[in-house]
Order: C-alpha cells, then sequence, then structure tokens
C-alpha cells in the first residue's frame, strides 16, 4: 500500500483530461461544422482547402466580371442596332433623292434628314457608354505595348588584351594578330591588328558595320551600335615588331518607355494570372463607317478598299451643311451630298457598305456575348467541383466528429 502517491487517481485524471479534451474538440466541430477550426487540427489539410477558397473566390469574381462584360457588349450593341436602323433610312433617301421625279427643293429637303441622320450616328458613337466608359468612339481598339526599361550603359569593359606582343610572320606575310571574346550577348567577338604597307589596320569581328581603318599615333576609337573598340598606338609598321592592343565594349545609355495602354476592353475570365480575354470595339462613327467627310465636297468612296465608290461625295462646305455632331470635336464634318440623281445613287453604295460594316461589327459582338455564356457556365463548373473537394478537407463529418 503506497501512502504518498495515489497512481490510480492520477491514471483516472489523465484518461479524465484526455476525454475532456476530445469531447471538447468533437463539440468545437460539431457547434463549427467545420472539421479544420485551427491548423492544429490538420496542418496540411488547412494549406490545401486555403488554396483551393482563394480559386474558388476566383472563379466566382470571374464569373461576375464575365456577366459584367456581357453587360458592356450588349450596351454597345443595343447602339449599333439603332445605328442600323438610321443606316436603313439613310438608304431610303439615298434611294428616293436618286429619282428624278424629285426637284432641286425636294433633294434639299432630303437633305436636311440626311444630315440629322449623320449627326446622330457621331451622337450615339460619343455618347454610348458603360460605366463611363466610351464604347463607339473607336477608344476600345488595339492591344497597347508593353513597358521598356531603361539601360543605364555602362563603361567600357576590356574583354582581353596583350602587352608587346609581336606579329607571327608564320601565320601570313603580312601578319595578323587575333583577339577573341564575348561581351553583352555578342559571342566570338573578334579583333584582328592587321600589318599593311602604310601601317597597321583593324578588321571585322565587333559587328559586320565595322570597317578597316589605317591605325596613326595615339588611340584610335571605332564605334558600332553602341559598342566601342579602341587600338593604341603601334610603335612601327614592320613585321615583327612590338605593339599593344586591347579590344573594349560599352553599352550606350538608353532611355526606356512606359507601357502604352491598349484600348481594348481586357476581361478577368479565370482565378489566375493572364486568364484574360479581350474585347475590342470598333469606332462607328459616321466618319468611320464613310457616310461623313472632313473636306466639304470631297470625294465619298466608300470604306471597302476592294470595291471604291465613283460618283459620290460629300456635301459643300458651308455652315448649312455642316453636321451638328461631328466625329472629331472641333473639326467640321459633312454628310453624303444628295443634290444630284448620280450622287444620290452613288450614295446608296456608300450606304451599303456602313451597313455591312455595322452588320459585321454587330455580328462580332453577338459572337463575344456567345462565348462569354459558355465561359460563364464553365467557371461555374469549376467552382462547384473546387467547392465539393474543399467541402470534404474542411467540412466535418457528423457520423465521425466523435
Amino acid at each position: 500500500m503506497r501512502i504518498n502517491h495515489n497512481i490510480a487517481a492520477l491514471n483516472t485524471y489523465n484518461k479524465l483530461n484526455s476525454a475532456s479534451a476530445a469531447q471538447s474538440k468533437s463539440m468545437e466541430k460539431l457547434a463549427s461544422g467545420q472539421r479544420i477550426n485551427r491548423a492544429g487540427d490538420d496542418a496540411a489539410g488547412l494549406a490545401i482547402s486555403e488554396k483551393m477558397r482563394g480559386q474558388i473566390r476566383g472563379l466566382d469574381m470571374a464569373s461576375k466580371n464575365a456577366q459584367d462584360g456581357i453587360s458592356l457588349i450588349a450596351t454597345a450593341e443595343g447602339a449599333l442596332n439603332e445605328t442600323h436602323s438610321i443606316l436603313q433610312r439613310m438608304k431610303e433617301l439615298s434611294t428616293q433623292a436618286s429619282n428624278d421625279t424629285n426637284t432641286t427643293a425636294d433633294r434639299g429637303e432630303i437633305q436636311k434628314e440626311m444630315n440629322q441622320l449623320t449627326s446622330e450616328i457621331n451622337r450615339i458613337g460619343n455618347t454610348t457608354e458603360f460605366n463611363t466608359q466610351k464604347l463607339l468612339n473607336g477608344t476600345k481598339t488595339g492591344a497597347g505595348s508593353p513597358a521598356v526599361p531603361a539601360n543605364p550603359g555602362s563603361p567600357a569593359t576590356t574583354l582581353s588584351s596583350a602587352t608587346n606582343m609581336t606579329a607571327d610572320v608564320g601565320n601570313m606575310a603580312t601578319g595578323n594578330m587575333t583577339l577573341q571574346g564575348t561581351y553583352s550577348g555578342a559571342t566570338n567577338t573578334t579583333l584582328t591588328v592587321e600589318k599593311t604597307a602604310t601601317g597597321y589596320s583593324i578588321d571585322g569581328g565587333v559587328t559586320d558595320a565595322l570597317t578597316d581603318a589605317a591605325i596613326g599615333g595615339g588611340t584610335t576609337t571605332f564605334t558600332t551600335d553602341g559598342m566601342t573598340v579602341d587600338v593604341s598606338s603601334v610603335a612601327s609598321a614592320t613585321t615583327g615588331d612590338s605593339f599593344t592592343y586591347s579590344l573594349n565594349a560599352e553599352v550606350t545609355a538608353t532611355p526606356g518607355s512606359p507601357a502604352t495602354p491598349g484600348g481594348a476592353v481586357s476581361l478577368q475570365i479565370g482565378a489566375n494570372q493572364g486568364q484574360q480575354f479581350s474585347v475590342e470595339i470598333n469606332d462607328m462613327r459616321s466618319a468611320a463607317l464613310g457616310v461623313s467627310g472632313t473636306t466639304g465636297g470631297a470625294t465619298a468612296t466608300g470604306i471597302d478598299s476592294n470595291d471604291a465608290v465613283t460618283g459620290a461625295s460629300f456635301t459643300a462646305t458651308g455652315a448649312t451643311n455642316q453636321l451638328t455632331d461631328a466625329s472629331a470635336s472641333g473639326t467640321p464634318e459633312y454628310a453624303l451630298d444628295l443634290s444630284s440623281s448620280t450622287k444620290a445613287s452613288a450614295a446608296i453604295k456608300v450606304v451599303d457598305q456602313a451597313i455591312a460594316s455595322v452588320s459585321a461589327e454587330r455580328s462580332r459582338l453577338g459572337a463575344y456575348q456567345n462565348r462569354l455564356e459558355h465561359t460563364i457556365n464553365n467557371l461555374g463548373t469549376s467552382s462547384e467541383n473546387l467547392t465539393a473537394a474543399e467541402s470534404r478537407i474542411r467540412d466535418v463529418d457528423y457520423a465521425l466528429a466523435a
């Protein structure tokens, strides 16, 4: 019988503590619904599930981005629907003015509506916006260019050098010396010092642009493509004499340039870097469609370079003909001239080409929308599957929680 230590009681106490801790953890899991409430519960599982959570939240936001992209495209396409209607009316007016049953005064009245419709195309192109961003004025095209870092240059760096070298008469009668080295990515850079009848000359090697030149007293410098070659003076032009030469190269400092932002709309349609989709919307104002010009009385050839229009022109310069809304602010613009049967008939073809251009743009925008709808479906599926995988790691199984 032991008096000082009650082993049985200690054992009971330890078991009670273990049971209480286990019960506390089980209750915590049952209450929170999560198998992992702290890193100590499953360190590896926590890291994996947090990575999955990041992907899931990124996918869900990418889906919202794609939906916003569809809304932007639908805004532009809806505006072009009205542009289409205007162009169809302009074709009617051109066809009407082509008929010689109309007098000069009649064509003048038709011209007034033609001018106003052309102005409205410009107004739609200048004012159609999504979240304050202009859509149809030509600013949503182009991919831009990346930034070019500045090159601070570097001092001349000696690739290789030799002092008091003697020309190898056995090599050639003229006595050639060759120096090789590598600098700034140019491999096997070669400098040849050659004895000639008038002295020593330098040949080829650093770049193809390096030319022969006689070496006089002091140091002669040859510069090409940002690289400099220095050759020290030669003691004499006699074969076998000693001389000193060295090859130095330096990089010329060049300024950098900032990145040029592209006009195209970049939609982040994935959870990771670079998973973007670009949407370009062309200029849909009257000048870009070929139905107006900035020079009064100028020839109108349409926008199809393979099928140029002949006989069409814009209205003459003058305040009465100038459009109230122009493609470019402060630049006068003039509509198609319907003042004669010939001009009006030719204007029909110009308008037809504009209609085809708007049709092609609307078709492209519709294709964007259809693609993004499939993107949204794929993002939803990916998010669902990742959520299921994350749940198996993170969520508690109530049947096993105890």
